[in-house]
């Protein structure tokens, strides 16, 4: 069964012109049938400089509406519209307008886990591949307001030294990671590095022989001379880690690092969205040309 829906995505993406992208953290059969695998910031890229005109997006909602926000004129699919970010959701709008309110001075930087109106009320967006590149671009002598992770904030004002006004955000996949879970992985496995994602924890970070977005991840392993690996971030990455290194072992953090909204989609709801050209992600003009700004800013750092 899962061998014909296979083949029949692979037929429909060709007739209809369309390139399936999909987020690390996406199921095994939904990476094997992408046309691309990466974090948010890589996939981004392909979207917008992507030849086809329909766009499938296997990840989460702001995924999908910021390739949208970046190419208006591509049909952008995202196969299951309940597939969303708690830690996107963690601050609206009208809450960011607050905050503005308080720091009338301050820059604002949105980590792309936000939605198009947060986007559209920021100066610059980030990734967790880049927002120490971000922070520092922008005049020393600015405050930075920084929205919605206060874990990746944390450890972008540690690095940088810069004044940061964090929200009290926080994925809750990552968050959840604790001290006694690394170490006792640490204790299993006495000859593995501990990769670590910057949206988890400052007192997880500081177990961690390497801190990165997962791309950043994936390309250590491949770079490294290690043969293990203790990873710090939703366990679909090993996936892909996996298949790039099948010599190498590789342990997830904890025995259940699963954001459940990244495994909502499936093969078949990949199929019956290239079949029906739905669900569609659209976003106002007012809001999309706002939030097009601060991505671009992001994407020529």
């Amino acid at each position: 069964m899962k061998k014909s829906v296979f083949y029949k995505i692979k037929r429909l993406k060709n007739e209809k012109n369309a390139l399936i992208l999909s987020h690390f953290y996406q199921r095994s059969e939904v990476q094997e049938v992408a046309d691309f695998v990466g974090d948010s910031l890589e996939l981004a890229r392909i979207a917008s400089e992507a030849q086809e005109e329909v766009i499938v997006f296997c990840g989460v909602d702001f995924m999908a509406q910021t390739a949208y926000i970046l190419s208006p004129s591509k049909t952008i699919l995202l196969p299951k519209t309940d597939a969303s970010c708690p830690l996107a959701n963690m601050i609206s709008a009208n809450e960011l307008q607050s905050l503005k309110q308080l720091y009338p001075d301050a820059k604002v930087v949105s980590y792309v886990n936000t939605t198009a109106e947060v986007k559209a009320l920021s100066d610059l967006c980030c990734t967790s591949s880049n927002a120490q590149r971000v922070v520092n671009s922008i005049s020393s002598n600015s405050r930075i307001i920084f929205v919605p992770d206060k874990n990746l904030g944390l450890y972008i004002k540690e690095k940088t030294g810069r004044d940061l006004v964090l929200w009290d955000g926080y994925c809750p996949i990552h968050n959840r990671l604790t001290v006694e879970e690394v170490e006792s992985a640490k204790n299993r496995h006495p000859e593995a590095l501990v990769l670590a994602h910057p949206e988890c924890r400052m007192d997880v970070l500081k177990l961690a022989d390497f801190v990165g977005s997962t791309s950043s991840m994936v390309n250590y392993v491949q770079d490294s001379i290690f043969k293990e690996y203790i990873i710090c971030t939703e366990s679909g990455v090993i996936n892909r880690m996996k298949k790039i290194c099948p010599q190498k072992k590789f342990y997830s953090a904890c025995s259940n690092f699963v954001c459940k909204n990244m495994k909502l989609t499936s093969l078949e709801d990949v199929l019956i969205s290239l079949e029906t050209m739905e669900p569609k992600i659209t976003i106002s003009e007012e809001i999309r040309s706002k939030a097009f700004s601060p991505i671009s800013r992001m994407m020529n750092i």
